[in-house]
């Protein structure tokens, strides 16, 4: 963590505890306010809006009857202030009861407003309040967090938009290989078998067919067997063998491409199998899932595994598949342009000249290869004056989205997606296709227009059935059905092979807000195992945490979160969903390691 990064950090951290203890030395005990219930009682975005409704007492004795008694509801911040009202005040025999309900519509700086309730009495309502209690903190804003392409302080930022591909056959957007090379009992020594040997001719042809490498990950992993020993290098030792395999065969020409690593004491890969295990009932992998999530260590989960009827018998046939390194290639298709036709390409480009005598196929090809973003929009700029397509309008705009993700100056930032929008209409009016929807669509998501970016996507997603571009359609769309409430019908949108943290983030959001509390854990598991330095799979975890009462856990998973970047740890402090946690000293500690 770099230093400036550590100072803003205990800046926020130490403003935010003396803000708690102003708080608690301001507030007086309620007279008049002590009888007064929020449903729910805490406020959450949903829909657009924030549903809520207050009701209460106020108690008319010998010696605290109020004079002239009226109660005002505010919804506000240091900065801002919005007036919800006056209640009308019911006189009983022994109080005044009061009950109304709220809606109201949802604006960015209400998320951190207090809601509290102002009582006077016997006075003009322009003078201070005689009482006040603030009865909520917050807006709980959790379907905000989906992630729709949006740049984040201290993250990576997110490739978005979707280009078209050059030919006749829909290519270039990323596949991903999944296989594993088998080992024997506590051994890294590679044996021939026909499964193994079967891994390695699957993955040439994958190659073949997708010769455009990404990303290559070996993953060496380690069976809790006895007979795996209690050598935690074994996993690793796998992981380089089957490096070597893969350099040796010449199945990879630069070595530089792989990323090694292992997994032990870890039961992330048995979960995997477990959810793959069919005859086996619902009711019992509830019961493993409640053991393998309830945040204790590797033994102390394995001992309670244990005693879990059928075990013994399970790990039998699981164990041994844990023997292994696993093997995660991305790579997408395309194919090359020629030395001789790229140097001509390159001339017509520096001469500036209005015909060319390459093909349409070539430019793409060319703009396709290219490294840099500067490089494919000059080809794609000079593509529109030679070709009336919408390929190169709609490739040009997908750059231009993609600049506009790394400018800080938002009058750029809207200038550059301006420009996008108007050639992405250009490539519309030459041929609609749904490529340029989905791009429509996902500028309007980052200016956060959420319905008219989900009418693009969905005109998009029936005008193709090419399962790479509806994997990339699909999982936008159900961020923004995330966003707009629709939780069951997101969870439908993620039944793809996905590769990003981001992507199983947002499938564990889905099934966490749905209620689905075993998938979403799945999900976010798989989302932190893809990138432990992405943090949000840790924080999805802390949410089924204390939501399910394991304050510890939810400790443990915030704590992890909240060390990857300044925005996740920002969240922990503010997040109404854990405000009780900050009522725990340790919370505190915790956020002052990081």
């Amino acid at each position: 963590m770099s230093a400036s990064l550590f100072s803003s950090k205990f800046n926020f951290l130490l403003l935010f505890v003396l803000f708690q203890f102003w708080q608690i030395g301001w507030a007086q005990e309620c007279r008049f306010l002590e009888n007064v219930q929020l449903k729910p009682e805490k406020l959450a975005y949903f829909r657009d809006s924030v549903r809520f409704s207050v009701q209460g007492k106020i108690p008319i004795e010998s010696v605290v009857t109020p004079r002239n008694p009226q109660l005002k509801l505010l919804l506000k911040t240091s900065e801002k202030s919005l007036d919800l009202g006056i209640f009308d005040l019911e006189k009983n025999l022994a109080d005044y009861s009061y009950q109304k309900d709220f809606v109201l519509a949802f604006e960015p700086w209400m998320e951190s407003a207090q809601l509290s309730l102002n009582f006077f009495q016997g006075k003009k309502l322009g003078d201070e309040p005689f009482e006040v209690r603030v009865i909520a903190k917050g807006i709980i804003t959790t379907p905000f967090l989906a992630k729709i392409g949006q740049v984040n302080s201290g993250e990576a930022i997110p490739s978005v938009g979707l280009m078209m591909p050059s030919g006749r056959q829909e290519r270039g957007i990323s596949r991903t290989f999944y296989s594993s090379i088998q080992f024997n009992p506590g051994s890294s020594e590679f044996q021939s078998t026909d499964t193994n040997e079967s891994v390695f001719k699957s993955l040439r042809e994958f190659l073949i067919d997708h010769p455009f490498i990404e990303s290559v990950k070996v993953i060496g992993l380690q069976s809790p067997e006895a007979s795996e020993g209690r050598n935690s290098k074994l996993g690793m030792d796998r992981a380089e063998t089957v490096k070597q395999e893969l350099v040796s065969r010449k199945i990879l020409l630069r070595d530089s491409l792989i990323e090694v690593n292992a997994r032990w004491n870890d039961w992330f890969d048995f979960r995997l199998l477990l959810r793959e295990k069919d005859d086996l009932s619902t009711e019992r992998k509830e019961q493993y899932y409640s053991v393998l999530m309830d945040g204790t260590d590797f033994l102390d989960q394995q001992q309670k595994l244990r005693q879990i009827p059928g075990f013994s018998q399970l790990s039998q046939t699981l164990f041994p598949k844990l023997r292994a390194a696993k093997i995660e290639v991305v790579a997408r298709s395309g194919s090359g342009l020629s030395q001789d036709d790229f140097s001509r390409l390159q001339q017509e480009l520096d001469l500036n000249s209005s015909q060319s005598s390459l093909s349409f196929v070539d430019w793409a090809i060319a703009a396709e290869g290219s490294p840099r973003l500067e490089e494919k929009a000059e080809i794609y700029s000079k593509m529109t004056e030679l070709f009336a397509l919408a390929l190169p309008y709609n490739n040009l705009a997908v750059i231009r989205i993609r600049e506009a993700q790394q400018t800080l100056d938002l009058d750029r930032k809207e200038k550059l997606w301006d420009e996008a929008e108007w050639l992405l209409n250009r490539a519309v009016k030459i041929e609609e296709n749904p490529y340029t929807l989905h791009n429509l669509g996902q500028i309007f998501a980052l200016r956060g227009q959420y319905w008219d970016a989900y009418k693009f996507l969905s005109d998009a997603s029936v005008m193709t059935r090419n399962p790479d571009f509806l994997m990339k359609n699909e999982s936008l769309r159900g961020a923004l059905d995330i966003i707009r409430g629709d939780y069951k019908l997101a969870t439908l949108r993620f039944d793809y092979e996905f590769t990003d943290p981001e992507d199983f983030f947002n499938k564990g959001l889905a099934f966490y807000l749905a209620g689905d509390y075993a998938n979403a854990s799945i999900a976010f598991e798989e989302s932190v195992v893809k990138d432990r330095e992405y943090g949000y799979g840790y924080y999805g975890l802390a949410l089924i945490a204390i939501n399910g009462g394991q304050k510890e856990v939810a400790l443990i998973h915030l704590e992890r979160a909240a060390q990857t970047n300044s925005e996740i740890y920002s969240r922990v402090l503010t997040d109404p969903s854990f405000e009780e946690l900050r009522e725990d000293p340790e919370f505190f500690e915790i956020l002052k390691k990081n």
